[in-house]
Formats: C-alpha cells, sequence, structure tokens
C-alpha cells in the first residue's frame, strides 16, 4: 500500500484574527470575540489576549478577570463564514479531497495533487502562502502519512508554523507524547489510563490489544492502532457534521436536580464550538446515563433553532423534566449535544438571528 500524503491546515485564532485583519486598531492588542454577560462565552481570542491564560469556550467573565484590558467584540459568524469559503477555494487549487472539520480548519489528501508539487511539504507551504498573501492571514499546517498524525502536527508549531512528520519518524515521534495527544482521550479516559500507570504512548505500546479492549471495549483497538501510528480514515470529501456534544463523568452519582450547573457549562460549550459550523442544528439533545449504566436520551426541535447560548441551555434544562425516573434516580454520566444539521437557506427567515 503507497503512503498517503496528508496536511491538517488550521487558521491560527480565526475569528480574531479576521477582526485585527479588518480593522486595524485591533492588531497586537488582546481581542477576546465574545458577547458581554454572565452567560456568554469566549468564541477566539487572539494571541495576545492568550497569553493571560484566556481559551475559546471559557466564560466571557473569567476571560475578562484573566484580561482586564482586553477588547471585546462581538461576533459576526457570516463575515467568518465568507472568509472560510475563500480559504477553501485555495485548497480546491491544490486538491478535491478536502475533509473541513470546521470553519477554520480542513484535512486535505495531497497523495496526489493538482499543482504537480513533488512532496506534501511544499503543498503545505504554498498554501500557507497563498492565505497568507491572498487572505492576509495566517495558517499553521501539519503532514504526515494520516490523519491524526497531521493533526497533532499542526499543532506543533502554533501559530504560523509547518511541522511535517515522515513515515519513517512515527516510531520514534510518537512514544514521548502524552496519551492526552491521541484523539478521543479526554479527562476521563486519561484517569483510566493513569490508573494502569500509562502516561505516555511508550507507556501504552507495552499493553496488549486484549487487556486494552477489557478497560475501554471497543475504543481499545482504536488505542492500540493510535499508539503504533496507524490510521487508516481516509479524508472524506464534504463531510457534514452531524452532531456537536458535550458530557461531563461524575466523581459520585448525581441527582437529575444537582444538575443544573453542569448543563449549563456544557451547553455553553457546545454553543461555542457550533459556531464553527457553517449549518445550523435544529435539534437539542440531553444523554443521561444512570448509575446502573443505562443509557437515555430527550431531544427538542424547536420550531425555529436556538438563537443563543442562554436558549440552547434553558431547552436543555427543560428535558430534565422529560426524564420520569424519580427524583431520587441518580445518574454517572450527563451530555448536551446539537444535531440535525441544516444549510442556512433551509431555515426560516428568523434564523437571521444566527448571523
Amino acid at each position: 500500500m503507497s503512503v498517503r500524503k496528508i496536511v491538517h491546515i488550521d487558521m491560527d485564532a480565526f475569528y480574531a484574527s479576521v477582526e485585527q485583519r479588518d480593522d486595524p486598531q485591533l492588531r497586537g492588542k488582546p481581542v477576546i470575540v465574545a458577547w458581554r454577560g454572565n452567560r456568554s462565552v469566549v468564541c477566539a481570542a487572539s494571541y495576545e489576549a492568550r497569553r493571560f491564560g484566556v481559551r475559546s469556550a471559557m466564560p466571557a467573565t473569567r476571560a475578562e478577570r484573566l484580561c482586564p484590558d482586553a477588547i471585546f467584540v462581538p461576533p459576526d459568524f457570516s463575515r467568518y463564514r465568507a472568509v472560510s469559503r475563500s480559504v477553501r477555494e485555495i485548497f480546491q487549487q491544490h486538491t478535491d479531497l478536502v475533509e473541513p472539520l470546521s470553519l477554520d480548519e480542513a484535512y486535505l489528501d495531497v497523495t496526489e495533487n493538482k499543482t504537480g508539487l513533488p512532496t506534501a511539504t511544499r503543498v503545505a507551504r504554498a498554501i500557507r502562502q497563498q492565505i497568507r498573501e491572498e487572505l492576509h492571514l495566517t495558517a499553521s499546517a501539519g503532514v504526515a502519512p494520516n490523519k491524526f498524525l497531521a493533526k497533532i502536527a499542526s499543532d506543533w508549531r502554533k501559530p504560523d508554523g509547518l511541522f511535517v512528520i515522515q513515515p519513517e519518524e512515527v516510531d520514534t515521534f510518537l512514544p514521548p507524547l502524552p496519551v492526552e495527544r491521541l484523539p478521543g482521550v479526554g479527562n476521563v479516559t486519561a484517569g483510566k489510563l493513569e490508573k494502569l500507570g500509562i502516561q505516555t504512548v511508550e507507556n501504552l505500546l507495552a499493553l496488549d490489544m486484549p487487556t486494552l479492549e477489557s478497560h475501554f471495549g471497543r475504543y481499545g483497538f482504536r488505542l492500540y492502532e493510535l499508539a503504533r501510528g496507524i490510521d487508516n480514515n481516509a479524508v472524506i470529501q464534504n463531510r457534514p457534521t452531524q452532531s456537536i456534544s458535550a458530557e461531563d463523568t461524575f466523581e459520585r452519582d448525581m441527582l437529575l436536580a444537582e444538575m443544573e450547573p453542569i448543563i449549563r457549562n456544557l451547553a455553553e460549550k457546545v454553543w461555542a464550538a457550533s459556531r464553527k459550523e457553517s449549518r445550523i442544528a435544529r435539534t437539542v439533545v440531553l444523554k443521561l446515563k444512570t448509575d446502573a449504566f443505562k443509557m437515555l436520551t430527550r431531544s427538542h426541535s424547536p420550531s425555529l433553532p436556538p438563537a443563543s447560548s442562554e436558549e440552547l441551555t434553558s431547552i436543555a434544562l427543560l428535558l430534565r423534566e422529560r426524564v420520569g425516573l424519580g427524583s431520587q434516580q441518580r445518574f454517572r454520566l450527563v451530555g448536551v449535544g446539537l444535531s440535525n444539521f441544516r444549510e442556512p437557506e433551509d431555515i426560516p427567515a428568523q434564523s437571521a438571528l444566527f448571523e
């Protein structure tokens, strides 16, 4: 099998960079793209603001405390979508195999490219140069023989960087990494791995597949492959987002009545993530796992999609009333999600609120 050449392009602080590009007075200053308010979350932060610890999906009030001199700019998603389309037009000049992940990042399969450049590194360099010259923005790029390694590589020299993982370098690059760098390893999985004495990919390599599957089920097989640099997932053109969700597994089982702060926090994270999508979600989902490990979901599709984080939160909280398992039922997990994504033109006119 021939080695694939995958490029992951990630625009640098995309929303904030667009704002700084279009308003010279913002350049070089800490910019936070967010509405002000107790319930607002950060959509993006310039690198000047990130130095103070400001991050996307952080409550805006906390961001303001961390960086009191920050300039808050309300998001303009219609403008960001337009710039994103221009970025994708540049991608399409090099390959038709483009898989957007959000408005600001995408995978490209350049095993064969349209411009006849001899290496994937040259393609990535050309794309970054076009973005800089034509759009006056910067992007970071990762080049690798598969998707998950390319995504790790694009983050290696951010901002405005290029990092290449050659096929023969995979076996030396991966082992020193913390397991949290592997896709799908969040706080819960990392905690389980740590209990097994696993903190790095090198530690993970010591576990055989039966052991991993006994502890992690089907994901154990995925961990086994990732630790060895194996990822056979192809770049899929025009793969539409099916859903966006965030969930929390509790240290102790909780009653439904105790979950409001957690549901609010999850809804804010989901709302912030959804703002990176060009399409609009129609359905709100609440997911729960009981203390007996029974999964259940409740969903609602309002006549108009939620137009703010507050509306999403309100719907998620109302869905609790439809659980119907009694006030003393305890749960070990809760999740909030958005699904049933549609194109903006397929949504009724009032959806202009999203702009």
